[in-house]
């Protein structure tokens, strides 16, 4: 019976269209309707990535339409196959990689139930046994959407690592939320690396959001990164053409619709730290930082970061802020003491299906096998 089952589901297996098939007007509604917020799948943002991002490019899209006479899009999460994704030559989905540690796909809130069941049937009618959802909130309404239908359908999905990573609850007044995460004797340590900042120019913290201070204000975290480690390993965005390309494109876009702004220390005229932060409804991403290491000693990260919190706890729109850093970072936990509970899950998607199961055991026998091998690389490097 359950291979008549397959075989029928694979006689009617419908592709699925590529992501820039869906309208980018139906995609921005959505976003605006969406129950939890994902700044990373922002059409601006996914768009760009996918369209010259290093090994982001070619997703599809996993879509979920209403049936009404002029149908309104519900649900959607870019994905890419397991072998894309992982080289495993499995029948899956996975969740694709916005150049941002989060997948969260986006659900119309007036009806989710509805726009997560749908988006499961098209992931089956694809052909697809099970889907992974990597890097995404496992306490969050999106998930809490799935798990509903998936208990309704007698299924169960399964996580295959979490981890807690820093957040900011945005509703608290600043001084508290530093105060309580840092302590009087960091804080006073702070203040007296900024006074010693001060003394190279008057320190300014500057927000940029209109087009032409957008413009500067990338060239200059651009630099910033490029200056730093990941320009030494060749991973800074301004060196690889299609990075480059994609974030030229994506920032300023989402800078016209009030979705993105690069903060900014200076030490009179010099740019000390820089950091691209992504709003979606009443939450903020902090995504990329740049910092000049000559003035390393006076913690140029830390000192934007605080600022930074200062920012968006007095901006009454955003009301929490994802640091999409990963698990234990040693810069952002201290300071952000708010913890979200990220994993990677694996929704099987057809009863009694031992196929997903064996999918799940060979990811985590991956998962074991990566982890033995950064500890050996670091015990080399040690």
């Amino acid at each position: 019976m359950e291979q008549d089952t397959n075989e029928a589901v694979g006689r009617r297996r419908t592709a699925l269209p590529a992501l820039t098939a869906v309208a980018p007007e139906a995609w921005r509604a959505l976003a605006a309707r969406a129950i939890e917020p994902n700044g990373y799948y922002l059409p601006d943002w996914e768009l760009a990535v996918n369209a010259s991002a290093t090994g982001r490019t070619g997703a599809a899209a996993l879509a979920a339409w209403s049936a009404a006479a002029a149908p309104r899009l519900l649900g959607l999460l870019p994905v890419v196959s397991f072998w894309r994704a992982l080289r495993l030559p499995l029948p899956a989905l996975v969740s694709a990689s916005p150049y941002g540690t989060l997948t969260t796909p986006l659900l119309d809130r007036t009806e989710t139930r509805a726009a997560a069941g749908a988006l499961l049937d098209r992931a089956r009618n694809s052909g697809a046994r099970a889907l992974l959802l990597r890097d995404v909130p496992l306490h969050g309404a999106a998930m809490a959407a799935l798990t509903a239908v998936l208990d309704a359908q007698g299924l169960a999905a399964r996580v295959l690592q979490s981890g807690q990573r820093a957040c900011l609850d945005a509703t608290q007044d600043a001084d508290d939320v530093l105060r309580d995460g840092l302590g009087a004797k960091k804080l006073k340590e702070l203040r007296r690396q900024r006074a010693r900042l001060a003394d190279q120019g008057e320190v300014r913290f500057t927000v940029a959001r209109e087009p032409a201070d957008i413009a500067v204000a990338l060239e200059t975290i651009l630099a910033l990164e490029a200056g730093g480690w990941k320009g030494k390993r060749g991973t800074a965005l301004a060196q690889g053409a299609g990075d480059n390309a994609f974030i030229r494109r994506a920032v300023p876009a989402l800078a016209a619709t009030g979705q993105c702004e690069i903060i900014a220390l200076h030490a009179g005229n010099v740019p000390v730290a820089a950091a691209i932060v992504l709003r979606h409804l009443d939450r903020a991403f902090y995504f990329k930082i740049g910092i000049d290491e000559r003035f390393a000693k006076f913690s140029p990260g830390v000192q934007l970061t605080l600022d930074l919190t200062r920012h968006l706890c007095a901006d009454p729109a955003i009301a929490s802020a994802d640091s999409t850093a990963a698990p234990g970072h040693p810069m952002i936990d201290p300071i952000w003491r708010g913890r979200l509970m990220i994993g990677d899950v694996l929704i099987p998607l057809r009863k009694g299906d031992q196929m997903a199961a064996m999918m799940f055991t060979a990811l985590k026998l991956r998962q074991s096998a990566t982890v033995g091998l950064r500890s050996v690389v670091r015990k080399l490097r040690g």
